[in-house]
């Protein structure tokens, strides 16, 4: 299992991420959603071992990850939200790095990183630089350098980001196929017809603190709203958002 044990993670004196605590067990896909800046990002750092926090404990199978982080790190797998990738390496030479950072047998390594490519049809630019790659061909580059390994933890902050729309499907028939073989698997998105569609439960954090964490099926009973956005929005938004819209528009046409 992987395990927050009220984590908090302070910059200067201002809590990011104020005393969480969650779990999430094999088979899981957990959807973790919030606003711009309430924590969602702070907290998968934290869990990728980025970040370390300024108070709690992250566990995995028991066992504390700062202990030994880079036995943690071949466990994992992580996509973050903002790409930080050599832009003058190929897709192909960008993963062969990762692949042998990772100590994936040479032979081995090769033919997956070609099977991966041609899956998610780059295979053409699999040898032009990253430089000159697409914001959608870059993710899925680093989709594939976290699955390269097949890791027992997924840790995917917006990996849907820039994709079109057919490979958005594949990644979220993957990610159920994945949590069925036993992985756990973090989602944070803004989307929330995606988390509806694909993730097993959802945790909704706001500044910095968890306001919700249930099956989305449960919340939708408990809160007697009909969609996980109805629930986001009552939970979490403080503004009225038509209201907004409206506004908006007057705006550009006054």
């Amino acid at each position: 299992m992987l395990e927050l044990n009220n984590v908090t993670k302070k910059y200067q004196v201002i809590p990011a991420v104020n005393r969480v605590s969650f779990t999430i067990k094999p088979s899981e896909i957990v959807g973790y959603l919030g606003p711009n800046g309430a924590g969602k990002s702070t907290t998968i750092k934290m869990l990728a071992g980025l970040l370390e926090p300024t108070e709690g404990k992250i566990l995995f199978d028991g066992k504390n990850i700062r202990k030994d982080l880079y036995a943690y790190k071949k466990r994992i797998g992580y996509v973050p939200e903002n790409a930080e990738i050599y832009p003058h390496l190929s897709g192909y030479d960008y993963l062969l790095m990762v692949g042998r950072l990772r100590q994936i047998p040479e032979k081995i390594l090769k033919n997956r990183i070609k099977q991966l490519l041609e899956f998610f049809k780059l295979s053409v630019e699999m040898d032009l630089a990253i430089s000159s790659y697409s914001k959608g061909m870059i993710q899925k580059v680093l989709i594939a350098s976290a699955l390269l390994h097949d890791p027992e933890v997924l840790l995917l902050d917006e990996p849907l980001s820039g994709l079109d729309v057919t490979t958005s499907l594949v990644i979220k028939d993957l990610l159920k196929m994945l949590a069925e073989d036993g992985k756990i698997i973090m989602y944070s998105s803004h989307i929330l017809e995606v988390v509806e569609k694909i993730c097993s439960r959802a945790i909704i954090i706001h500044n910095g603190r968890i306001v919700a964490d249930d099956s989305v099926e449960n919340l939708r009973n408990l809160m007697k709203l009909p969609s996980l956005e109805e629930i986001f929005n009552q939970l979490v938004v403080q503004e009225d958002t038509t209201a907004q819209a409206r506004g908006i528009i007057a705006a550009i046409r006054s």
